[in-house]
């Protein structure tokens, strides 16, 4: 029995089990790539790939981001490139916008598919990092053989999503390997790295979202996830990250009603005092700053003679 064979023929009886989708994400993934999306594993069309002018559109639309992302993409892949891994990063459709690979292995990744202007949604290539992170709203990773098609069976996908400042996914960060000898536990590597990358992204592009505002960081529970809160100059909440929201209680996505940041944060001691939490952003500002007020006023968006006051405010002097 051929290796392809053998993985549809794996694909179909998990699908139609009783239980195994139950028990397993990716027998559940395989479930809807049949059941929902009509899909089969031992199709033979290639990945759907868009025109260059409807590229081009997708990618004028995130523009702005796409600029906040490209340097994070560049040392990502500094670390990952000469293993053979591609980096890519998508829209919220799957549609890869971006890519970063080493010369050599351009002609494998771009006959694989993994490449501008590629559709890797779920409903068009069935269980895949891009798709499947996107579906599910987590980090993934999609080892060989867990992939849906049995032609993307030699590749490896490691996946996060990346939040707007709206609270929206706007983008899927994917680690892909020609190598056919990644292993699982080289994968879980990679996994922390994309999940840190994605994190750093999604930071960039929320304060360059709020240039004017003060961003306060904000304690949560998920180490990889960014907590921010943007506050005005009369210290009313008028943004948050997606973690944000759903430590604090807000709306899951668009725009916030405006609210005094006392009145989310509070002003009792604990890990989420408002004090405790904007005195930790002065701090940090001026620790950058190396002290110079200037400078940190800068940094938080707000005026030199206005810090002045906040730092009298909070207990701090100068030094």
């Amino acid at each position: 029995m051929s290796d392809k064979r053998s993985h549809t023929d794996k694909v179909l009886e998990a699908t139609y089990s009783s239980s195994a989708a139950a028990l397993s994400q990716i027998a559940a993934s395989w479930h809807r790539s049949i059941m929902k999306h009509g899909l089969t594993p031992d199709e033979h069309r290639a990945p759907e790939r868009i025109t260059q002018s409807e590229l081009d559109e997708r990618r004028k639309v995130l523009d702005k981001f796409l600029m906040v992302a490209a340097p994070r993409l560049d040392s990502l892949f500094s670390l990952v490139g000469q293993s053979g891994c591609a980096v890519l990063l998508t829209d919220a459709d799957g549609v890869v916008l971006d890519q970063r690979m080493a010369e050599a292995d351009a002609p494998t990744f771009e006959a694989w598919g993994l490449w501008a202007g590629t559709d890797w949604s779920e409903e068009r290539e069935g269980t895949n990092g891009i798709g499947t992170c996107l579906t599910e709203r987590r980090r993934v990773i999609i080892h060989q053989g867990e992939h849906f098609h049995a032609r993307n069976t030699n590749m490896s996908c490691i996946d996060a999503p990346i939040y707007g400042a709206d609270g929206r996914i706007v983008a899927a960060l994917d680690v892909s390997s020609a190598r056919a000898d990644q292993t699982e536990a080289f994968n879980r590597l990679i996994g922390a790295q994309v999940a840190q990358t994605a994190r750093a992204i999604e930071e960039a592009n929320f304060r360059a979202a709020y240039t004017s505002a003060r961003i306060i960081v904000a304690e949560c529970d998920d180490a990889e996830a960014a907590s921010l809160l943007a506050v005005d100059d009369d210290d009313l909440v008028i943004g948050a990250t997606r973690e944000a929201r759903r430590t604090f209680n807000l709306a899951g996505t668009g725009p916030l009603t405006a609210l005094p940041a006392a009145d989310i944060l509070g002003r009792e001691d604990g890990p989420t005092g408002f004090e405790r939490a904007e005195r930790a952003a002065v701090i940090r500002a001026l620790a950058r700053a190396d002290g110079n007020v200037s400078q940190a006023a800068r940094q938080l968006g707000i005026g030199r003679a206005t810090l002045y006051r906040r730092m009298k405010r909070l207990g701090l002097d100068e030094s």
